[in-house]
């Protein structure tokens, strides 16, 4: 008895010619539906239709094709199991040994915004089921569902009996395959239709196994999307991303486009911005008239920890702020764009990771971030520019902020939000001069940022990614020369915080909005 292949694609690349050594070099029968079996007709490769081989006509304009005892009792049938066999024999079943499925393009269709009609119609029912199934028997059933498969099958076929070892990573497949289509069509539905999803579906492609995850001894995998965020962007130069690289970057980008992206056309008019990221927090930032002074100020921050950092422009980087990078040992550089003179200078430092990411691959609307926990995961909004509402905020002090301090005011608190918390930002002329991060209590967070400004802090301002729970902080800011605050208040000594500031000439804004940030 010839071995038999069911067919099914609705992509068809490829298919001819896989479907020509099936029968020439290996005596296959092939049973195809539809569109696919016509297809294989008008390329003289002999096919029988579904229908005839069910004795079963295709009804409700093709949605019931393949639903039937004679297709998944072939497909389900145990080899080694005799009771599977008289059944099959007792209703004139033949066993399916291959089936080749793709699924109806739902991801592409509705990705065109089409109507929720066309969606609900290009949801594949018979498809998902033949790989299911197949999948399932996956001991004496094979199953294709991608056609950059097809060589390795055929390759496989060369060499002999396939492995239960092969046989099993083509059912993996197929059922990743299957829950990738699920997930997809479960998150339209809930968007489609504004609903509250009962369990977090999403199903990411691996991109890349790591060399290693934050240390040489943790294995890391990277899962992404294809056209959207890291994966998306252009490696012009360098070694391979690390895990930590990764991380680092993704905290650069977050805390850049606060201050807006440069598209394409180069169309916006942004300030020009520089951030540095050490160890996932901002070591400096600065927004300048020229992109160069920008980065010169972000770096002026702090030096010693811009060593081995990441570096990310919201503007292309240009030749002048090449050579500056070109002086100092950074990690990667990121921005929209870089100019040709730019990269001809950067590209000779051998191991420098220079990224081109588009804006188009920036998703600034609706984002989430994710975090594992043991037995679970954590899902939130991202933090993102959007959550700036200078309309919330209120002066709160006797004396108010200068218009020089108001713009100081703003850039810290754009900065703050991306410092672990707890976190301090003291800034001057729209640059950090110093940070203080990821610290217990406020007031050791303070000392950090203000004993790294020393004596720029005086007429700098502060930003305070918490409140003050007790008015310590601004005693220690009076000291060195702080004019003026920006604080989400809240804290139920308030009023300590806003007497010690009017006691002592200092200025202070609540946003009424906190940025913890863990």
């Amino acid at each position: 008895m010839s071995p038999l292949a069911l067919i099914s694609v609705s992509d068809k690349k490829n298919i001819i010619s896989f479907s020509k050594s099936l029968v020439e070099k290996f005596g296959y029968q092939i049973i195809s539906s539809g569109g696919t079996a016509k297809y294989l007709k008008e390329a003289n490769i002999p096919v029988l239709k579904v229908s005839d081989f069910t004795n079963a006509p295709e009804i409700l304009e093709g949605r019931v094709k393949t639903l039937h005892p004679k297709i998944h009792g072939g497909i389900l049938a145990k080899r080694s199991n005799k009771k599977h066999i008289d059944d099959l024999k007792n209703n004139n079943i033949e066993p399916i040994d291959l089936v080749v499925v793709n699924l109806y393009p739902f991801q592409k269709k509705i990705a065109e915004n089409c109507s929720w009609e066309e969606g609900i119609e290009n949801i594949d029912i018979g498809g998902p089921t033949m790989i299911r199934s197949a999948a399932k028997n996956h001991k004496d059933v094979s199953v294709l569902i991608n056609c950059n498969q097809y060589d390795e099958f055929i390759d496989k076929l060369s060499e002999g009996k396939l492995s239960s070892h092969y046989k099993a990573s083509l059912a993996l497949k197929a059922f990743e395959h299957t829950a990738t289509y699920d997930a997809a069509i479960s998150n339209w539905i809930c968007k489609e239709k504004t609903l509250d999803q009962n369990y977090y579906l999403e199903s990411l492609p691996l991109i890349k196994t790591l060399r290693y995850g934050e240390n040489p001894h943790q294995k890391a995998k990277w899962y992404g999307r294809s056209k959207l965020g890291w994966n998306s962007a252009i490696k012009l130069h360098g070694k391979e991303l690390s895990y930590n690289n990764l991380l680092d970057l993704e905290s650069a980008l977050a805390t850049v486009i606060e201050f807006g992206y440069e598209n394409s056309d180069k169309s916006l008019l942004l300030p020009n911005a520089a951030v540095i990221l050490k160890h996932n927090n901002p070591c400096g930032a600065a927004i300048a008239d020229k992109l160069s002074i920008a980065f010169q100020k972000a770096l002026a921050c702090d030096t010693t920890s811009a060593f081995g950092g990441i570096v990310a422009f919201n503007k292309e980087i240009d030749l002048e702020t090449a050579k500056l990078l070109s002086n100092i040992f950074i990690e990667c550089v990121v921005g929209p764009s870089f100019s040709r003179e730019a990269l001809g200078l950067l590209t000779n430092k051998k191991n420098l990771r220079l990224l081109e990411l588009s804006p188009d691959c920036i998703n600034l609307k609706g984002s989430s971030s994710i975090k594992s926990i043991r037995g679970g995961i954590l899902i939130q909004d991202n933090d993102g520019p959007n959550n700036n509402n200078k309309d919330e905020w209120e002066i709160v002090t006797d004396k108010h902020p200068t218009e020089k301090e108001s713009e100081d005011l703003y850039f810290a608190w754009q900065i703050c939000k991306h410092v672990k918390s707890n976190a301090i930002v003291i800034a001057k002329n729209r640059q950090t001069i110093g940070i203080g991060a990821g610290q217990m209590n406020r007031v050791g967070a303070a000392k950090l940022a203000l004993k790294a400004a020393k004596n720029l802090s005086k007429c700098a301002v502060l930003a305070s990614d918490g409140f003050f729970p007790f008015a310590d902080t601004i005693e220690i800011a009076k000291d060195y020369g702080i004019t003026s605050i920006i604080q989400p208040g809240g804290s139920i000594r308030d009023t300590e915080s806003i007497d010690m500031c009017n006691s002592n000439g200092i200025s202070m804004i609540f946003t009424k909005r906190r940025h913890f940030l863990h």
